[in-house]
């Protein structure tokens, strides 16, 4: 018998090296450190990133009728609604008071949201809040990557004020329903239709010049509710919808992001010795997405499939350069060049990134070299 160290799920040994729930390696079962620690949910502060692997259904989570209403990480509220044994209420001044030994109402249940670690109602079939479907398990290969998951047409997810609505699979569209007060930002050719009266301004950004004479979009569009606008890629591939707890910071390949809440912050980091890789570029520049004290949705197109692996501290894996997706800001990028040797006719030499731990990892499984790139 093998066990994962972190959610110390039991495995036969025929079933694989790694935990299909959160894609940790599995280790003897005389190996096992200890109880496993559950994660904060969205109302629990920092998350390292859209959710920790879960290879088997979402399992619900019972949650006292008695708790108070808490606020979620996008301004909703979940609310318990106890309710006290009728024949032991009596009426007073108009309100209903509960007597000695009533009666407490049977607990809530939640399914939690393995990608996000949203909370769901238990009738939910996709999480409200990343959109992943609450019916299927996840995927993890026997390496350790998890696909991100399909959201299905017409998911709605939310966020503050607003939605977002998932619609075509190919070449999938994001529509947002902005609510008062809500605003997105996003490169102005990735917009596929709004409302008339929805308004739009232009996000100032730092270090213009640069970012023009590197390629990247020195202009990024706002989008301002009430009102409705889509947005899309021009190329098949998938969403992943991505919410940021307060605090946490990703790194995203230059043109990847499609749009996000203007509760985050938008910047850009340089990777440098990334010059011959990209062909001759000024090397690779990554947007920086990064959360305060609210939470916010960042939501990216990826070409072909997007999988996701979670590095330990020290663990590095190695990509080509074209392939990465995202990261969180906790894991290091740096350059290698891999050499070939041809024997009598000489070699060549593959540029590639070591990716270090900790974090995650994202990747696609169709790229497109930029001019940029």
């Amino acid at each position: 018998m093998r066990i994962c160290p972190t959610c110390n799920h039991q495995y036969t040994d025929g079933d694989g090296n790694f935990c299909v729930r959160d894609g940790t390696a599995l280790v003897p079962l005389t190996q096992s450190p200890g109880p496993y620690a559950q994660p904060a949910g969205p109302t629990g502060g920092t998350q390292s990133g859209p959710g920790q692997g879960g290879g088997a259904p979402r399992q619900p989570v019972s949650q006292p009728a008695s708790v108070p209403p808490t606020a979620n990480q996008f301004g909703a509220q979940m609310t318990a609604n106890p309710q006290a044994d009728p024949a032991r209420m009596s009426q007073a001044g108009g309100q209903h008071t509960a007597q000695p030994g009533s009666v407490a109402a049977a607990p809530l249940e939640r399914i939690k949201c393995d990608w996000c670690q949203g909370t769901n109602e238990s009738t939910a079939l996709a999480c409200r809040y990343c959109g992943a479907p609450l019916d299927i398990k996840n995927l993890v290969s026997d390496s350790g990557w998890r696909e991100a998951p399909r959201i299905r047409d017409m998911t709605e997810i939310h966020f503050g004020r607003s939605t977002c609505q998932v619609e075509g699979e190919i070449v999938p569209v994001a529509e947002i329903s902005l609510g008062q007060g809500d605003s997105v930002f996003f490169e102005h050719h990735v917009l596929l239709w709004k409302d008339d009266r929805t308004p739009m301004t232009v996000m100032p950004l730092q270090g213009g010049m640069k970012r023009a004479l590197a390629g990247m979009p020195f202009i990024v569009s706002l989008a301002h509710g009430p009102g409705r606008v889509a947005f899309s890629r021009d190329a098949t591939g998938e969403l992943v919808v991505m919410p940021l707890h307060p605090g946490m910071e990703v790194d995203v390949r230059e043109h990847a992001f499609l749009l996000a809440s203007h509760h985050i912050g938008y910047s850009y980091v340089r990777i440098k010795g990334l010059r011959n890789i990209l062909f001759g570029g000024q090397g690779m520049f990554m947007d920086r997405f990064v959360t305060g004290n609210e939470s916010g949705l960042l939501i990216l197109h990826g070409y072909g499939n997007v999988f996701e692996r979670r590095l330990n501290p020290g663990e590095s894996i190695i990509l080509e350069p074209g392939a990465f997706l995202y990261k969180d800001a906790s894991v290091t990028m740096n350059v290698e060049t891999q050499k070939l040797s041809a024997g009598f006719f000489g070699g060549t030499g593959m540029n590639l990134a070591r990716m270090t731990g900790p974090g995650r990892v994202g990747i696609q499984s169709m790229y497109v070299h930029h001019k940029t790139d």
